[in-house]
């Protein structure tokens, strides 16, 4: 593989890292697809086990992502409404203010879902810190798993 080619695929690492901080965009994805055209035009027993192990770590981290925010919601009360809510804030705030807009609308759709249900500032801020926290856990949950792929890929191409 060439070293241009190799730019490119750093490059699509570098993307995917960037894109698992942005809402919607599959950045864990396009961490593996990269390692995934690595290993495909650099078939060597190292680019393979590279890219089984981040398929295991995409996996894993699929699966520590959907488990633990609903279990951290469940804990603090939040009802199915909540996500209703939350959903409709999003999407008037991305109509509103396009794209930038969704993260806004999501957190005042939680927070007007809270206010109605526990009645007061106080508590409705208390869930939607809860909820945010949850949010967060599982952005950095992915982005751990992309880092640790990308460090994975680096290392092989430097070392291996």
């Amino acid at each position: 593989m060439g070293v241009w080619e190799l730019l490119l695929v750093g490059v699509v690492v570098a993307l995917g890292l960037c894109g698992v901080l942005v809402p919607g965009v599959p950045g864990s994805w396009l961490v593996w697809a990269a390692v995934l055209w690595w290993a495909l035009t650099d078939p060597q027993p190292l680019a393979w086990a590279v890219l089984t192990g981040a398929g295991a770590v995409l996996l894993l981290s699929l699966a520590v992502r959907t488990t633990l925010p609903r279990r951290r919601l469940r804990q603090s009360g939040a009802t199915p409404r909540t996500a209703v809510y939350a959903g409709a804030g999003a999407f008037l705030g991305f109509v509103l203010l396009p794209v930038l807009g969704a993260l806004p609308g999501f957190v005042a759709g939680i927070y007007l879902c809270e206010r109605l249900r526990l009645g007061g500032h106080g508590e409705a801020m208390a869930a939607v810190r809860t909820a945010m926290r949850s949010g967060g856990s599982s952005v950095l949950t992915e982005l751990f798993a992309c880092l640790l792929i990308a460090g994975a890929w680096l290392g092989a191409v430097l070392w291996g």
